[in-house]
């Protein structure tokens, strides 16, 4: 799988362009979909990465087909109700993914409880993360794409948790395969 994921990052149709210290990648696949990556142009560190899938659904409407689903960082535009409907209380708990070079890093704001609240466990059937409370609080599962493409299994010993400033912090250490591949495919789509 990762060998064809590869090949299909080099298939798709690319789009590069600087802006605002942003190195900006634009992919589009032969199956309709589009990935859009954003780097900081000094450290070539990975802010962004969303996608957007082609809905061949009648029921898709503009809105819908028009928007970003963020696998990495968060869309930094300010929420207009106007436009939005309804939105979510500022308050509630935001599940973020922000990677580092040597982890893979979800970040969860808005959790006031304190660390031996938490339990972090690998569910390897499913190949997820689950964060949950004893007090029953929160509740979230989470995968990591990366990991997924590259066929790597979730190993419970690589996870450390952190909290700090009403936020958790659950860092998943990479591999040196992970890694390996990463800059593999960095390569091979924006060089």
């Amino acid at each position: 799988m990762a060998t064809t994921w590869i090949e299909k990052l080099r298939s798709a149709q690319k789009t590069c362009l600087l802006q605002d210290g942003r190195k900006k990648v634009h992919f589009t696949f032969s199956d309709g979909g589009e990935m859009a990556e954003e780097y900081d142009v000094r450290t070539d560190e990975l802010l962004v990465r969303k996608w957007r899938k082609k809905l061949n659904n009648s029921f898709a409407t503009k809105q819908t087909s028009e928007q970003w689903e963020y696998e990495i960082g968060e869309q930094l535009a300010p929420r207009n109700l106007e436009s939005a409907g309804l939105i979510e209380s500022l308050s509630n708990p935001i599940f973020v993914r922000k990677d580092s070079s040597t982890a893979f890093i979800g970040r969860v704001r808005n959790l006031p409880f304190p660390i031996e609240t938490y339990m972090v466990t690998v569910d390897e059937d499913k190949k997820n993360i689950v964060i949950r409370t004893t007090n029953k609080k929160y509740y979230k599962k989470f995968d990591i794409p990366d990991m997924l493409r590259a066929q790597i299994p979730l190993d419970q010993n690589s996870i450390s948790v952190a909290h700090a400033n009403n936020t958790l912090i659950v860092s998943v250490s990479n591999t040196s395969y992970i890694i390996v591949f990463i800059l593999r495919t960095h390569i091979q789509t924006i060089h």
